[in-house]
Formats: C-alpha cells, sequence, structure tokens
C-alpha cells in the first residue's frame, strides 16, 4: 500500500459523515422533505372544522359558529325620531292644559264663593230692618194692608236667600259655639245649662255651611 492511498483511508475514517453525505445527497434531501410533509399534515389537521358528537357517539354536523352576545343597535330613523318628539310634545301639552283647566275651575269657584258672600253680607242689614220694622208694629197694625205686604216681601227676600243655599245658624238652646257664635255677654241662669246660649241679638248666616256671619249671643255661665 502506498503512501497516498494511506492518507485517503485515515481521512475517510475521520469524517465518515461527510462522506456519507456526498455519496448518498438524495437520501438527505429526501427526509427533509419527509418532515415537511409530515408538518404540513399536522397543520392541516389542526386548521380542520370542530365536530360536534352526536347522540349514538358517531361524528354529527360542524358545530354551528357563536354568535355575539351583544349586537349593535339598529339606528333609528330620523322620522321615527321626529314622530316621538312630537308625541312627547304633544302629551305634555295635553297634561298641561288639562292642569290648567282643573286650577281655573277651581279659582272660578273660589272666585264666586267670595263674590257671593260679599254681596249676601250686604243684603242681611236689609233683611235685619225688616225683622225690625215688622217687630216693632202693633196688634192693630200688623193686620194693616201695609204690614201684611212687607211681610210678603220679607218672605220673598227669605226665599230666595234659601235659593241661593243661605241657611241661619240655630243660636237660642244651643251649646255655645266659637265657630258660628259670637258671645257679647254672659249672664248666671240657673235654669239654663252651662254655656247655652239664652238669647240672640243678631241673626247669624251661613253659605253652603260657610260662615258669613256669626250670631250675636248671650251665654249663661
Amino acid at each position: 500500500m502506498t503512501d497516498t492511498q494511506r492518507d485517503q483511508m485515515e481521512t475517510e475514517n475521520e469524517h465518515p459523515a461527510e462522506a456519507v453525505s456526498e455519496e448518498n445527497p438524495q437520501m438527505e434531501a429526501g427526509g427533509e422533505a419527509s418532515v415537511e410533509s409530515g408538518e404540513t399534515e399536522d397543520a392541516g389537521a389542526k386548521v380542520s372544522e370542530p365536530w360536534e358528537e352526536g347522540e349514538d357517539g358517531k361524528d354529527a354536523e360542524p358545530a354551528p359558529e357563536k354568535k355575539g352576545f351583544f349586537k349593535k343597535k339598529e339606528k333609528k330613523d330620523k322620522k321615527d325620531e321626529q314622530i316621538e318628539d312630537l308625541t312627547d310634545r304633544l302629551k305634555r301639552s295635553m297634561a298641561e292644559f288639562e292642569n290648567f283647566r282643573k286650577r281655573t275651575e277651581k279659582e272660578k269657584a273660589a272666585m264666586y264663593e267670595v263674590g257671593a258672600k260679599s254681596i249676601i253680607e250686604k243684603i242681611l242689614p236689609v233683611v235685619d230692618n225688616f225683622e225690625r220694622g215688622m217687630a216693632t208694629l202693633k196688634e192693630e197694625e200688623a193686620h194693616s194692608p201695609f204690614a201684611e205686604g212687607m211681610d210678603k216681601i220679607y218672605k220673598q227676600l227669605l226665599t230666595t236667600l234659601e235659593s241661593l243655599d243661605v241657611t241661619v245658624i240655630e243660636a237660642v238652646g244651643q251649646e255655645f259655639n266659637p265657630d258660628f257664635h259670637n258671645a257679647v255677654m254672659h249672664v248666671e241662669d240657673e235654669e239654663a245649662g252651662e254655656n247655652i246660649v239664652v238669647e240672640e241679638f243678631q241673626k247669624g248666616y251661613l253659605y253652603r255651611g260657610s260662615v258669613v256671619r256669626h250670631s250675636m249671643v248671650k251665654v249663661a255661665n
């Protein structure tokens, strides 16, 4: 064996992998290709659609995609918004008008009562004068045509007041009530009960349950 052959053998023993690669370059390329194909197959397996398992354990149809929990609200049309706005304004206007109507009716009723009381207060002195005039008549004068005419006018005046819901406050024999009676005198009377009205100096009147004028009375202690 020559020196050249010996050196070649030593070189092959030191680098066997390089010798193999030089002799079979196609095998190495084929191995890399097989690895790449394996990775591609695994990737394809991951990309495949998920399947739901049926009741019998067999594959069923693909699972449906889950819809989002929150949906975007559909934007209202400008015409619909305008209709809602006008409807709201109409309701508010109707409510305000109804409140105004009720308030006006109450104010009118209150003004009517105030005006009626004012007129009645002016008429009551005329009634008092009729009563005083009739009380001064003598017995022979009470049946005269003039006296009978005055009595009829007086009764007609009382009837008119009654038609207006004007009533007389009862006083004599009633227990003193500061809401209806005005005590101007007190007297010691054993026969009358305590705090009982024994005499009336001026009649009192009510208009629809409200006092127009208090009765002027004498009260027993």
